[in-house]
């Protein structure tokens, strides 16, 4: 396989939330001759040699649209590609079928979100294959689905000694997203003495900025004022270190989520209290708790921060053989093998 098409919305390893996109990039240079990437915005200098940027950036969504088909097209005048890979961006994989599907280059799409949208459930009709982590962090049930895990630079995260200190450091990331139930963790901590707990987390939208000033009237409502700090995000190459100062992360998002800061807390080697069910088959049953309940989670903060040096390093190894970058990328060329044929 030569060339392989990546569409996604932005490329920067600096990004709070797509930051990951790069990496993901980065090991698929590996495996094909050539990676396009089509996107709005990329850190070119920071991609590998054998990677091109074409932008479709533009003013409204549908500018945006009318560029993509555009450099698509103008792609596919150079040579056909093995594929496409839509990054989160399901518009794109139906914006993109029209022109692949007479020259029989395969659609995929990478989808990892708990909630569809209109674009999401068009792209189902068209995209030959849904990559995702799990067969539920995908809002659909459908045969066009294969599981392959997280792509996570594992390099990027080591098992360091903890220093010692009092009370259990307790860290939330993620959007300002009533999904997210950062509500959860502010409410448990009332049941564990001495803990604190920072939540860091980006405002993408108006609404979010609405549920931020919710949870600091929660914590003005339950005197935690001297114990919780609601922080900005940081840039994606700051979270390393959060992860090494934190005792225990916290994951409260609702419903089947597959949030990426898991695998890069495990990663980390740092104990990780998770809702979702999709981390059933990672997580042992006592780092869990039940969707929405503070008194569970303060139970599952416990055992996770007494548990031991040899489970954490357990849990890093099952993150690297499973949810590795490089895991994902060769999934992903398995994935673009059995949609040609």
């Amino acid at each position: 396989m030569t060339k392989l098409v990546f569409v996604t919305q932005q490329v920067d390893r600096e990004h709070p939330t797509l930051g990951a996109a790069a990496d993901m990039v980065a090991a698929l240079a590996t495996r094909f001759d050539e990676v396009v990437v089509i996107a709005a915005a990329a850190t070119v200098d920071a991609l590998p040699a054998n990677v091109r940027f074409r932008s479709f950036a533009a003013p409204t969504q549908i500018l945006r649209g009318l560029r993509f088909e555009a450099a698509l097209a103008r792609e596919l005048a150079r040579g056909r590609p093995a594929a496409l890979l839509a990054h989160m961006s399901p518009v794109y994989a139906v914006l993109a079928a029209p022109l692949l599907r007479p020259l029989r280059v395969p659609v995929l799409l990478w989808f990892t979100q708990q909630q569809g949208g209109r674009n999401f459930y068009r792209s189902l009709r068209v995209v030959d294959t849904i990559l995702s982590v799990d067969e539920r962090s995908v809002p659909v049930s459908s045969p066009k689905i294969r599981a392959i895990g997280h792509g996570i630079d594992t390099d990027g995260f080591e098992c360091t000694e903890r220093s010692r200190h009092d009370g259990v450091r307790l860290l939330s990331l993620g959007r300002y997203s009533k999904v997210k139930g950062h509500d959860v963790a502010v409410r448990a901590l009332p049941a564990l003495r001495g803990a604190s707990l920072t939540v860091r987390g980006e405002e993408a939208t108006p609404n979010d900025a609405i549920v931020r000033a919710r949870l600091a009237a929660l914590v003005r409502e339950l005197g935690l004022e001297e114990r919780v700090r609601l922080l900005d995000a940081v840039p994606r190459g700051e979270v390393p270190g959060l992860l090494a100062e934190a005792d225990v992360l916290v994951n409260a998002t609702h419903g089947m989520s597959a949030d990426k800061v898991v695998f890069e807390a495990l990663a980390a080697c740092t104990p990780v209290v998770a809702a979702s069910p999709v981390f059933d088959g990672l997580l042992p049953s006592e780092l869990r708790f039940t969707d929405g309940d503070p008194a569970g989670l303060a139970v599952a903060i416990r055992a996770a921060s007494a548990l031991p040096d040899t489970d954490r390093r357990r849990l890093r190894a099952r993150v690297e053989a499973e949810h590795s970058v490089e895991h994902w990328a060769d999934e992903v060329v398995t994935a673009v093998r059995l949609a040609r044929g």
